[in-house]
C-alpha cells in the first residue's frame, strides 16, 4: 500500500530511535575494520544490493584502504509490500564473478532468503569465496536461508525497522539512524 510523503513523516514522528548517527557510524567503522582485516589482500569485489544496501556500501566504502572493485545487484522479495516469498531479480551483477571473492553489502538481514538467493547466484557464476555484511541483523526465530552474515553492525528487535538505507513504504531511507515504527504504524 503506497504512502505519501506527509503519511511517512507522520510515522517517523512516532517512530522509536534504536540507535542514533553517531552509534551506526561507530557500528559501520568497527564492521570496516573487521572487513579490512579480512579481505584487504583478496582484491574483494563488492557488491551493493540495491538499493536498501546503497547507503551501507557507500559508508564502508568510504573507510576502505584497500583496492577492490564495484558492482551492485538488484534483487528483492519485498518489492513495494512489507512480506515478500519469491526472489525478483532486477539487475544482476555486471562484472564476471568466476574466481573473484566477493562482499556481498545489504542493509538488513531478516529472515535471510534474499541474501541467501543472492551468494547461490554468485557461487553458481564462479565466485571463488562469498562474503556477507549486513549493516544491520533482526533478531527473531524466523531465519531461512542465510542465519547469520559475516559481518553485521548491529542488532535489532523483531520491529518493522527503518533509516540507513531501509525503507518504510519506500521513504525514510534517508533517516541518519535505525528506527523501529510504533505499534500502529507496522
Amino acid at each position: 500500500m503506497a504512502i505519501t510523503a506527509q503519511e511517512a513523516q507522520a510515522v517517523f514522528s512516532r517512530a522509536d530511535c534504536l540507535f542514533d548517527n553517531q552509534a551506526v557510524q561507530a557500528a559501520i567503522d568497527k564492521m570496516a575494520n573487521n572487513i579490512g582485516d579480512a579481505l584487504a589482500d583478496k582484491d574483494p569485489l563488492v557488491i551493493c544490493v540495491m538499493s536498501g544496501g546503497l547507503i551501507a556500501t557507500s559508508e564502508l566504502m568510504k573507510r576502505f584502504t584497500f583496492s577492490l572493485e564495484l558492482d551492485y545487484a538488484h534483487a528483492s522479495r519485498y518489492g513495494n509490500a512489507t512480506v515478500g516469498d519469491t526472489l525478483h531479480w532486477y539487475v544482476k551483477p555486471h562484472k564476471t564473478l568466476k574466481n573473484r571473492t566477493l562482499l556481498i553489502v545489504d542493509d538488513i538481514l531478516d529472515v535471510g532468503q534474499t541474501l541467501h538467493e543472492i551468494v547461490e547466484y554468485c557461487k553458481a557464476e564462479g565466485a571463488k569465496t562469498v562474503y556477507t555484511a549486513a549493516l544491520v541483523d533482526k533478531l527473531h526465530n524466523r531465519k531461512q536461508g542465510l542465519l547469520k552474515a559475516d559481518f553485521t553492525g548491529l542488532e535489532v528487535p523483531d520491529r518493522y525497522v527503518f533509516g540507513y538505507g531501509m525503507d518504510y513504504k519506500n521513504y525514510l531511507r534517508n533517516a541518519s539512524g535505525i528506527y523501529a515504527a510504533s505499534k500502529e504504524d507496522e
